[in-house]
């Protein structure tokens, strides 16, 4: 399980490193830095907290293995809902509603705010040696 949930983890943070990266590229070149807070939470909590949960999966073998699964789905959902609902308040592209951009934000942070609970209760529930 956690070979598995390590993999899909880090795969799913190096599509958002290349997308957090093309956005401060495009910020650079345009010289504007409107999607600054946009960019820095694709990075931080897609490209940076997926990855480290996804090197966490191959060191270590956790004991409560449906706990894995949970986790690494409320990460994956919170990530993506909370990213691409700052993008909808922040930046209003296509004329979204304001209360769905607003809800799909609030609810993307708080499943990620889970996931982080979930990923603390984990650290707890290893196994006393790593796998290496």
């Amino acid at each position: 399980m956690e070979a598995k949930w390590s993999l899909r983890l880090i795969r799913i943070a190096a599509i958002f490193g290349l997308i957090g990266t093309v956005l401060g590229s495009h910020m650079a070149g345009a010289g504007s830095p409107a999607f600054r807070p946009i960019h820095a939470h694709i990075l931080l909590v897609g490209w940076l907290s997926l990855f480290a949960w996804g090197v966490f999966y191959r060191i270590y073998k956790v004991r409560a293995k449906k706990l894995i699964a949970i986790h690494g789905w409320t990460g994956i959902i919170g990530a993506i809902g909370l990213t691409s609902g700052m993008w909808l308040q922040f930046m209003r592209p296509f004329g979204v509603n304001e209360t769905l951009s607003l809800i799909l934000y609030i609810v993307g942070g708080t499943i990620l705010l889970i996931s982080f609970a979930l990923f603390v209760i984990i650290t707890f529930l290893t196994e006393k040696e790593s796998k290496r």
